[in-house]
């Protein structure tokens, strides 16, 4: 579920952090911080998908709380339970490694849910749900959708829940909402324990501490290239993209090399300044073309 994507940034972010000096002895530290930002991708996740079913699920709280009142009005005798057996949510218990995975809760955890519960009663959308009695698939994933997306993210209560306990919440908002609405898609196709499988950690891992190891080799290739620009001044981030660029076209033969540079100038536009897509991508085309016209690029059959 995690992509190659995602990798890329999370290796350029601990690379970062590092700074300019990515000397050998950083390699260790790098990696284990590298795995722990990883790490910390599933654990958030895991979090946001079990607050989404124990929201669902609140309804049965909600009834069995009015129901114990000693003064029960209309509306505690009417609780409305519809969605606690909302198909896509089934699909989701059902799934094996939802069962196996261990579900975080904090001290504010059921409070939250109650609230975005209370806001989810409230709404339009959710009266109209509860007011059908038939069962469609789209109107059944729909209202667990909207739940995430219009009520739990937009929340800003919820979202400062979110920042107080995962330090990698603004780096990975966007990341969450991708992976929930694929997962969402097709919940019992999914194994929620391979999220992050060994082969991408694999790829991180090489990816960061190729960047590291071949750091002079590759600037040397760099330098070169950027003519008038002085190496120095260049920005960080740009300097950090073009080289895990370059150590993509040397030591990732599996990697064609359109994708590593469309990857890497989508994340210069994305994480660098206005001009560094058009920047980065003039300078991994034309170091391309020269490996290229020197025979020092050699990928393998990467559609096998």
């Amino acid at each position: 579920m995690v992509s190659r994507r995602n990798i890329r940034v999370k290796v350029m972010q601990v690379l970062y952090m590092l700074g300019s000096q990515h000397e050998m002895n950083e390699k260790i530290k790098a990696t284990k911080v590298l795995q722990t930002r990883l790490a910390d991708i599933t654990n958030l996740f895991l979090y946001l998908l079990h607050f989404l079913i124990k929201t669902a699920l609140y309804a049965e709280t909600d009834a069995k709380q009015r129901a114990s009142k000693h003064l029960l009005t209309r509306e505690d005798l009417n609780v409305n339970k519809k969605i606690s057996a909302n198909l896509l949510l089934q699909k989701i218990l059902k799934n094996e490694s939802f069962k196996n995975s261990k579900p975080i809760d904090f001290d504010d955890t059921n409070q939250q849910v109650k609230k975005i519960y209370q806001n989810l009663a409230a709404t339009e959308t959710y009266q109209k749900y509860i007011g059908t009695q038939t069962r469609e698939k789209n109107t059944e994933a729909a209202i667990i959708k909207f739940i995430f997306t219009d009520l739990m993210l937009p929340d800003e209560n919820f979202t400062s829940h979110l920042e107080e306990h995962f330090m990698n919440w603004d780096d990975d908002a966007g990341l969450m909402n991708q992976l929930m609405l694929h997962f969402l898609q097709k919940p019992d196709s999914y194994n929620l324990e391979l999220l992050l499988g060994d082969d991408k950690w694999q790829f991180a891992k090489q990816l960061l501490e190729t960047v590291i190891d071949k750091k002079e080799l590759i600037t040397d290739m760099i330098k070169p290239r950027l003519k008038n620009w002085d190496s120095e001044r260049i920005a960080l981030l740009d300097m950090i993209l073009m080289r895990m660029g370059v150590c993509e076209f040397l030591f990732f033969e599996t990697i064609p090399p359109k994708v590593t540079i469309n990857e890497y100038i989508d994340l210069a536009k994305e994480y660098s300044t206005e001009q560094s897509g058009h920047f980065v991508n003039g300078i991994l085309d034309n170091i391309h073309k020269e490996l290229l016209a020197s025979n020092k690029i050699h990928k393998i059959d990467f559609k096998q």
